[in-house]
């Protein structure tokens, strides 16, 4: 018998700025993963190119471009015209559930609008009676990287605390729209990747602030008080919403048996990771991170309001996203937060990541005992440069044995008392990768004929992958 629940939500997970396309579209704004340039000498190491940390030089040599091949999320997969037909083949695949984004700059396109625009509105009211109609719980995140580019420019993103308020009346919105369709929330993704999703997660820019550092910390307290006041809002206008809070998950694991690599690599996962749980899950700051500014002689600016703002509205859930583990050595790794080293013991994808389906359960085990509230994985999956045969097959095997092992992984937590209501593999059909703006690197069990040029037939096929995972949601778990 299935360790999962019976209402288990077995899902899927994409982000707007990834697959939508149609940039310019439905009076759509600019926002920032539209000035995601790709690399075609891309080394895949597993890291973001320069461009992580944006200077206003480097941000205005971009807009200069005029070529949008070079920029693969202006068109994505085209998703914003094909989604009925994509949605057919998620619900043929038997999804419980489907994560997507609302693109910010869809609903407010210089993201400090007066009014929010209807056209985008309407296609969101589509697109979710689409998952509704076919069954799907739809979650949705509020904030996957998709900031108007004009909130850069005029305000140098979330460094500028009139954003909270823009945020949050977006948030409003949406909230007063979707309600009746739209339980489950993740109003930021991933919001502990500051260090390598800096302009992509903050919308700042490096030459602005005078301390690079403290500054990202006082941008993501003001993320936190967003939160919190996005929170406050939902509550009022329907007290069934549940509001997740959602981290990238990479727990570290020491790289000897040494006391001091031991400790390090403790206070490295709480401010690499547990702080921002902390925050929006327990209401406080956690001694250690005041501890870690003023250390670092950090001035982050907050007010006795912002403070109780943050204590009175926590997260209901918490989500994360599991791909790997890695290693820490305070001898090799004191340098900084994102200094991390491979795990020689693992095996690993060709961008650079470990396999490490225990880790998994780890990190499961670790959260619940923390905060015992309900758990979500909000993204897991296997990158690969999957191959297209003649006959229009493609044979991943080697994302099936990645999702099982996983899998498995997540029944032995549950087993341990975890409890996890939903799970959403990364980009059920492939989508423009998030850190290397390449299509070839593919999640799916659906192949999307686009390569990295945007050439191709944009055409949909079936890989091995499907029907496993079929069988998977078929059986609730029961047959890996």
């Amino acid at each position: 018998m299935s360790a999962f629940k019976e209402n288990f939500l077995w899902g899927g997970a994409v982000a707007a700025n990834q697959c939508e396309g149609a940039w310019k579209e439905g009076g759509k704004g600019i926002s920032v993963p539209d000035v995601d340039w790709h690399n075609p000498n891309l080394n895949r190491a597993g890291k973001r190119d320069e461009d992580s940390e944006m200077t206003s030089a480097r941000l205005e040599e971009l807009l200069q471009i005029q070529d949008d091949d070079q920029f693969p999320k202006r068109k994505g997969i085209d998703f914003y015209h094909t989604y009925k037909e994509d949605l057919k083949l998620m619900h043929e695949l038997g999804l419980k559930c489907f994560r997507t984004s609302i693109n910010w700059a869809r609903i407010f396109p210089n993201g400090d609008d007066a009014e929010p625009n209807e056209e985008g509105l309407k296609f969101y009211d589509d697109l979710i009676d689409t998952i509704v109609g076919y069954g799907m719980e739809p979650i949705i995140t509020l904030f996957h990287y998709e900031l108007p580019l004009n909130l850069v420019t005029k305000y140098n993103g979330w460094q500028d605390r009139r954003v909270i308020n823009f945020f949050t009346r977006f948030c409003k919105v949406c909230f007063e729209r979707y309600h009746s369709k739209v339980k489950y929330w993740i109003l930021i993704n991933q919001i502990n990747l500051i260090y390598v999703e800096a302009f992509n997660s903050l919308g700042m820019l490096c030459d602005k602030v005078e301390n690079l550092e403290e500054a990202k910390y006082q941008c993501i307290h003001h993320q936190f008080v967003a939160c919190s006041k996005a929170t406050a809002v939902a509550r009022e206008i329907d007290p069934n919403m549940q509001m997740g809070v959602m981290i990238s998950d990479h727990n570290c694991y020491a790289e000897t048996a040494k006391p001091e690599d031991v400790f390090y690599t403790y206070q490295k996962n709480q401010m690499s990771q547990m702080f921002y749980t902390d925050v929006r899950i327990r209401g406080e700051y956690p001694g250690y991170a005041l501890r870690f500014f003023k250390d670092n002689n950090f001035n982050i600016e907050m007010t006795d309001e912002d403070l109780e703002l943050i204590k009175n509205h926590t997260a209901d859930f918490m989500a994360f996203s599991y791909y790997y583990s890695r290693l820490n050595s305070y001898e090799k790794n004191n340098k900084g937060l994102n200094d991390i080293s491979k795990n020689p013991l693992l095996k690993a994808s060709i961008w650079g990541w470990s396999i490490d389906p225990l880790g998994l359960r780890n990190s499961l085990n670790l959260y619940y005992d923390r905060y015992l509230i309900p758990m979500m994985i909000a993204e897991n999956g296997l990158g690969a440069l999957d191959e297209l045969t003649e006959n229009n097959e493609v044979h991943d095997e080697y994302r099936v044995d990645y999702l099982r092992e996983h899998i498995k992984a997540m029944e032995e937590a549950v087993k341990d008392g975890v409890d996890l209501f939903a799970y959403c593999p990364w980009g059920p059909f492939d989508i423009v990768s998030c850190t290397t703006n390449e299509m070839s690197k593919r999640y799916g069990f659906v192949y999307v004929d686009i390569n990295d040029d945007g050439t191709g037939t944009g055409n949909r096929y079936k890989k091995d992958s499907f029907k496993w995972y079929q069988n998977v949601i078929a059986t609730n778990g029961d047959v890996l």
